[in-house]
């Protein structure tokens, strides 16, 4: 499948060229609508947006921390900071919110790279994760484009898989956020205009091409037990231990109110 330019199809060969498409700008505009709901209630120092999707600001440009920067592992995608994803160069217990952008769909490890997310984020902390949806027709796209689709895919994650891992890590997991309900078609000028994403969300789940999760890190504290204070035990004679029976009795006796 290609993008219509000049009256001439072309193939989409890399991610830019898939969202320069009618429909990669449509799945990127829902993507930032529901990005920036959620956002409306992040706030703290410090946010990270984990690997490049759309532009440098597609997602960064809502964020309503003090500070925010795009972590990635190639140069070109222009990050504040690269490293690797499964071994993040920040300091643990520090960052307030994470975005991850289709990021755990384009890299080898994305179990690694959650709990390099757990361990930079503080306690409350939040985690907010686009993902394609590998059922419907965008799943089945998926299965059979030989690089993948949208290309660089390496795999589709199935939200209540996501949702395990995240729960395993202690994570809370809201309700999921659907968007961008359509065939995966590019050329979609041949099968009519797209229907109205509320329209479509309510009539038409099944066509969902992505969704959102929102977490957040939860820090159980540790109870301290407090030692439980017994009662003296009464001493042994003569090697002995004393019965129950005994030392009932015994405790009858020191009791009992002296005569007046």
């Amino acid at each position: 499948m290609g993008r219509m330019s000049d009256g001439r199809a072309h193939r989409c060969q890399t991610l830019g060229d898939w969202l320069a498409t009618p429909l990669g700008r449509r799945c990127l505009a829902n993507e930032q609508r529901v990005i920036r709901r959620v956002l409306e209630r992040v706030f703290g120092e410090q946010l990270l947006q984990i690997g490049c999707w759309g532009g440098r600001d597609s997602f960064l440009r809502y964020a309503r921390t003090q500070r925010k920067a795009l972590v990635g592992w190639c140069a070109e995608d222009d990050p504040d900071l690269i490293c690797h994803p499964s071994a993040l160069a920040i300091a643990s217990d520090s960052v307030d919110a994470v975005i991850l952008p289709h990021t755990l769909e384009r890299i080898p490890s994305p179990h690694a790279l959650l709990r390099e997310v757990d361990r930079i984020l503080r306690a409350d902390g939040q985690l907010i994760v686009l993902s394609f949806a590998p059922t419907g027709p965008w799943g089945l796209r998926h299965l059979l484009a030989p690089a993948g689709y949208p290309v660089g895919q390496r795999r589709m994650i199935r939200e209540g898989r996501l949702r395990d891992w995240l729960e395993l890590l202690s994570f809370e997991v809201g309700s999921a956020r659907r968007y961008c309900h359509t065939l995966p078609l590019e050329q979609f000028r041949q099968f009519g205009t797209f229907p109205k994403e509320d329209w479509a969300q309510r009539w038409l789940p099944m066509l969902s091409g992505g969704y959102l999760l929102h977490a957040q890190k939860r820090v159980h504290p540790l109870t301290p037990i407090r030692p439980v204070w017994r009662q003296p035990r009464l001493k042994a004679v003569g090697g002995l231990e004393p019965s129950t029976r005994i030392s009932q009795h015994v405790a009858r006796v020191q009791k009992k109110p002296e005569p007046e």
